[in-house]
């Protein structure tokens, strides 16, 4: 019996059928352009779609134009701050990359000018990290050592950095954001926690004054050669790291308590440099165990095009150190940017943050600069002071080009204790304990991910951890894939609802009708499991307390965004399984992509059209009908 006799105004359309070109384009709109970024040109034409591809490629001239002096006084303020924080940060994480401290100064002047032409977030600072610092150090170190080839590994440095650049613009203009997605919230909270506690176990070397130590990276190696070289270990050192330690977590208390005086916190590594190298001068701290900086001369960026080296021996450790702290890079900027962009009711393109960065990691290596992104120390500070646009990354890059220029010769004496302390306070704050223990109570899952980064990046090593975080990532999604969600529904009473029984117990059971619900694409990897579902929910209902004779099974195909040619003759499969035992299949709301991939298979006029439904309603009249039918025939 047609379905159409039943409720004439509810039809299934089976005429909408488009070309090949037609769904491809479809396909890839929505994989690559999502967010439909061109909508803003469909009524714009001449100048004014110039005007606005200029404005959408180049946001500073979207911004720039409106920009006035009440707006740059807040972002003055702004990146005053953020460079007195760039400054110790910069040399911190540069001595954790194992190059030399002025390349930390080099590459907050240079890639924030860039970042302040393409980027799209109002509030994200630029500057180097120290995650991707000591992943750089782990990777080329492994290749080339930065004592014995300062030069070679400087080299390959700047290589990686180029690298990461062109990727990163790669990804932004190809729309292939999805790959930074595989980096989970679970996989980059474990990362995180892993990096900090290796990164702080590793301080120990400038904290206790150690000289010779261990270039691995995992905690097992560094608390061998701590522990080792306890003959190295200079009181006066830990004596002051340890003032400068407890002051700087003080600062950091301060600014939990009372938000307002987040410049405390912000300053307090630049006063900790200032005090530190005032006391090594006078004390002549050398001659105490407690080492320096070194001289840095003066100077604006020179140029290190003709250093980049693509040698064939090096190629794959600058590779690898190019793409994963690119991804890494990415993804922590990003993420970080959209979390801020929030706070204001504001959103920023991801991709044209990948093009930004990707454009500012290739200036940088050209400039002498390493790999730069969006750390959340520093962007938290530019947004805590009150920060209205990128003109606050201008005014740090201007701060920084003085500071490079007058006083970089200042910062020689700075001793490497209060770098490294300076290091570890940032770090206690990524090892996200609350979070950890959120994931644990809401996905035993998600926080098995968590902790398989945190211990693989503090045990084994940063690589090998992050890529069992996100192996794990991966294999849950295919046993999404593998194992889809299906469930039986019922009629919630009083109303024309159909709901998961489970979830609503009170819900009722239609006799003998079967309704089944299917929540995910139909692939190759999953027709067996949903077959033998499908089989096991007819024998639970028909071998069950209260069991009944299934003579119909309508099958909910609303959730079933994709079918294959597998899942296309698993369907059949299951029609002639059922049809040999008597029980008549339906098929309710298929989407458009099913339905034309069943009608281009034929499945359709095998099946019946009479047999595909548009609703759950309508299917169950139908099969009530035929039901009265049998018994009355009976």
């Amino acid at each position: 019996m047609d379905s159409n006799i039943i409720n004439p105004n509810h039809k299934l359309n089976f005429d909408t059928q488009r070309s090949f070109t037609a769904t491809f384009g479809s396909h890839c709109r929505e994989t690559l352009f999502p967010d439909d970024p061109f909508r803003q040109f469909k009524n714009e034409k001449g100048w004014g779609r110039l005007k606005t591809a200029l404005q959408y490629f180049v946001p500073i001239f979207e911004w720039l134009p409106r920009y006035n002096l009440k707006l740059f006084r807040f972002d003055l303020l702004a990146g005053i701050t953020i460079t007195s924080l760039a400054i110790p940060q910069g040399i911190s994480y540069a001595k954790l990359a194992n190059i030399p401290p002025i390349i930390g100064l080099y590459s907050s002047f240079v890639p924030p000018l860039i970042y302040a032409v393409f980027g799209s977030s109002k509030h994200l600072a630029v500057g180097t990290v120290a995650a991707c610092s000591l992943l750089i150090a782990e990777s080329i170190g492994d290749e080339v050592s930065a004592n014995d080839d300062p030069k070679l590994y400087l080299d390959l440095v700047f290589t990686a950095a180029f690298i990461t650049g062109i990727f990163q613009t790669a990804l932004g203009i190809l729309r292939l954001g999805i790959l930074v997605d595989f980096l989970s919230h679970s996989t980059i909270t474990g990362f995180m926690g892993g990096t900090a506690i290796i990164i702080c176990l590793q301080q120990l070397k400038g904290f206790l004054g150690i000289t010779h130590f261990t270039h691995k990276t995992d905690v097992v190696h560094v608390l061998q050669a701590v522990f080792k070289q306890r003959h190295e270990w200079r009181w006066e050192s830990a004596l002051l790291g340890f003032i400068f330690l407890v002051f700087l977590q003080f600062t950091r208390y301060l600014r939990k308590r009372k938000p307002k005086l987040f410049w405390v916190s912000a300053m307090a590594p630049m006063l900790v440099v200032l005090v530190g190298g005032l006391f090594a001068y006078f004390a002549h701290g050398e001659k105490h165990g407690i080492a320096i900086v070194g001289h840095l001369h003066r100077g604006l960026n020179p140029l290190s095009i003709n250093r980049l080296n693509f040698d064939s021996k090096y190629l794959p450790a600058t590779l690898k150190a190019g793409l994963v702290t690119g991804l890494i890079a990415l993804a922590e900027g990003i993420a970080i940017g959209r979390s801020f962009a929030i706070m204001k009711n504001e959103q920023i393109d991801g991709n044209k943050e990948m093009i930004a960065f990707g454009f500012m990691n290739i200036a940088g290596s050209l400039t002498s600069c390493y790999l730069t992104t969006g750390p959340f120390s520093k962007t938290a500070v530019n947004f805590n002071a009150g920060c209205r646009t990128a003109m606050s990354n201008v005014v740090m890059a201007i701060g920084m080009m003085l500071v490079l220029l007058v006083l970089a010769p200042l910062f020689s004496y700075t001793p490497l204790v209060a770098l490294s302390t300076i290091i570890m306070s940032a770090m206690f704050g990524l090892v996200d304990y609350e979070e950890a223990y959120h994931l644990f109570k809401v996905d035993k899952f998600d926080f098995l991910i968590c902790m398989a980064a945190f211990l693989g990046v503090s045990f084994i090593s940063m690589d090998y951890g992050l890529i069992l975080s996100v192996g794990l990532a991966l294999l849950r999604a295919l046993l999404y894939v593998a194992r889809p969600a299906t469930c039986r529904l019922g009629k919630i009473p009083d109303s024309t609802l159909f709901r998961d029984i489970q979830q609503y117990p009170a819900s009722q059971r239609v006799p003998g009708v079967l309704v089944l619900q299917l929540g995910s694409p139909i692939y190759f990897a999953n027709c067996n499991y949903i077959r033998e579902r499908i089989l096991r929910w007819i024998r639970d209902e028909e071998g069950g307390p209260d069991s009944t004779q299934v003579e119909h099974v309508l099958l909910d195909l609303t959730g079933v965004t994709s079918i294959d040619t597998t899942g296309i003759e698993t369907l059949l499969e299951i029609h002639r399984m059922l049809d040999t035992r008597g029980i008549k299949i339906a098929i309710i709301n298929p989407r458009l992509d099913v339905l034309e991939k069943l009608t281009r298979s034929h499945f359709v006029d095998k099946f019946g059209k009479e047999s595909i439904f548009l609703g759950v309603e309508d299917a169950i009249e139908s099969s009530l009908f035929f039901l009265k039918k049998d018994t009355s025939t009976e």
